[in-house]
């Protein structure tokens, strides 16, 4: 957990992601669409992300990837961020953790 902490802190948004999970291409496409420039850590690129997707799992995240932080808050999966899409209250929780000026 203390990995993932270091991870996150003081990073507006953050994806945990791996290469090969489309629902981690679709979270990150989605961000950068609003103009959003998240911190992504794709885990199965990084040494020690096996790890990380550990950490992960422990605090929660289920799968793992992608998983998101916004303004150090663990949001979640694909499903959460959908879901917080689709009752517009991501773009408002983007502004207020400073990764959207507009």
């Amino acid at each position: 957990m203390e990995t993932v902490n270091k991870l996150v802190s003081n990073r507006p948004v953050v994806v945990f992601s791996k290469n090969s999970c489309c629902m981690s291409h679709t979270i990150k496409s989605l961000l950068c669409d609003f103009g959003v420039n998240p911190t992504v850590y794709e885990l199965d690129e990084l040494p020690g992300g096996k790890e990380i997707e550990q950490a992960l799992i422990r605090i929660g995240c289920n799968p793992a990837v992608p998983a998101v932080f916004i303004g150090d808050q663990l949001v979640g999966g694909a499903n959460e961020v959908m879901s917080l899409h689709l009752k517009r209250n991501l773009i408002p929780m983007l502004r207020r953790a400073g990764a959207l000026w507009v």
